[in-house]
């Protein structure tokens, strides 16, 4: 994920944004708490996501922050329909894909705090479909690969750490990547159900506990939550964590009265012109409740969402998950042999319990050790930072999955590295 800008962004941004830097009174200055001045550095991000609205690049952005509780920053820039001009707005609704697993985890851990589990435990105690799962041992014949048995049952802590032996389909290239893309996997219209079934007909990618590899466990952490509490994944994040913290606009669609605010979803043609598809699938009640990418929210939505782990489980008096889970989840869970570090969540990090933990701030653009973070495919992005009592949320809506690492990447350097 650390990806160089010049490759992601044009030189001719980048020569523009040095200039812009070297005009702007950029100064490592600290508060009385000896924080960075992050209002000022804010300004800067600002500046670059604008830059790349004004090149055509970008069709606009929602940019939040707090610290100690307090909004420092909350910006709009851009369109959120280029094709019929309508403004970014505060409160513009955005497909936040993966950013949907925080929630679906917390919502499981929820279920951890009532003691319906141990993060010990196999999964297949509660989801009977993966006892006697194969794991793929290497390239077999006809697009099968040789198998041998699993050295353990997959655990819960496994699973919540992405290490559990699932994969995607995409993000590598095996032969079990491309039975799930056959078997459809993460088909928008079967049940969470119907996509156990499938992942119970083929093979793990790995050996539970021996490496980490970005995939469907949250959606399977999804139909888990259903099992628990026997209660449709929707619902019972409706009433136990929208509607407690007050996230008016955080569902799995857009209802009719709110479609004006959904977002399009845009790419550069090969005219070098921002292009959308329309916005009919995320206007409908989808029937795969995806608990690793199927959520759209707001900044403000997600803010409080983010405030709530910040606080330690609790925000506005309303507790949501106990101050034990909070930390638990942003805990390196992952055993000293299994490297997430320089995989897709870069260079510096690890993982806790679905969010990517910075363990060395030297090789992770200088960001406190103990930041905690996610993104999602579409280009939205969020860190919280216990060290300074900070939370930063970005929301883009780009299939240009290098661009938006990019401006990931280069807005936590503006935010914690000085400038060169």
């Amino acid at each position: 994920m650390n990806i160089c800008l010049p490759s992601v962004l044009s030189r001719h941004f980048f020569a523009a944004f040095v200039i812009f830097l070297a005009l702007t009174v950029y100064q490592p200055s600290a508060n009385a708490r000896g924080e960075p001045d992050f209002k000022q550095r804010l300004n800067a991000v600002s500046a670059l996501l604008q830059q790349q609205v004004d090149s055509g690049k970008l069709s606009g952005a929602v940019t939040m922050a707090t610290q100690h509780g307090n909004v420092l920053h909350l910006k709009s820039i851009g369109l959120q329909d280029v094709e019929n001009r309508v403004p970014m707005t505060k409160d513009t609704i955005f497909r936040i894909y993966s950013m949907t697993k925080p929630i679906a985890g917390t919502a499981l851990m929820m279920l951890y705090d009532e003691g319906r589990f141990k993060l010990s435990d196999p999964v297949e105690n509660y989801i009977p479909e993966f006892r006697n799962l194969q794991v793929a041992k290497q390239d077999g014949p006809d697009g099968m690969p040789i198998t041998e048995p699993m050295n353990h049952p997959m655990t819960i802590r496994e699973l919540m750490s992405h290490s559990g032996g699932l994969t995607y389909g995409f993000f590598s290239q095996s032969q079990v990547d491309t039975l799930y893309v056959k078997a459809n996997v993460m088909d928008r219209n079967s049940t969470l159900k119907e996509m156990i079934l499938k992942l119970s007909n083929i093979p793990l990618w790995a050996q539970p506990g021996t490496k980490w590899q970005y995939s469907v466990s949250v959606d399977v952490q999804g139909y888990l939550v259903e099992v628990l509490s026997k209660m449709p994944l929707d619902r019972y994040l409706e009433e136990k964590i929208f509607k407690p913290l007050s996230m008016i606009d955080t569902a799995f669609y857009v209802p009719a009265d709110k479609a004006p605010r959904l977002a399009r979803y845009y790419k550069l043609n090969r005219d070098g012109k921002l292009v959308s598809e329309p916005n009919k699938d995320y206007l409908q009640e989808p029937v795969l409740l995806s608990g690793g990418g199927g959520l759209v929210s707001t900044v403000s939505d997600y803010m409080r969402f983010a405030r709530m782990h910040l606080n330690g489980g609790e925000l506005d008096g309303v507790r949501i998950l106990s101050k034990k889970s909070t930390q638990l989840m942003r805990q390196k869970q992952l055993d000293d042999t299994v490297n997430a570090s320089g995989n897709l969540i870069g260079n510096g990090n690890t993982f806790g319990l679905d969010f990517a933990v910075v363990n060395d701030s030297a090789r992770a653009a200088n960001q406190p050790e103990g930041n905690y973070w996610w993104w999602g495919i579409a280009g939205t992005w969020f860190w919280i930072d216990p060290r300074n009592d900070f939370i930063f949320i970005g929301m883009i809506q780009t299939r240009d999955v290098r661009q938006s690492i990019g401006l990931h990447n280069y807005s936590k350097r503006l935010i914690y590295k000085d400038p060169p």
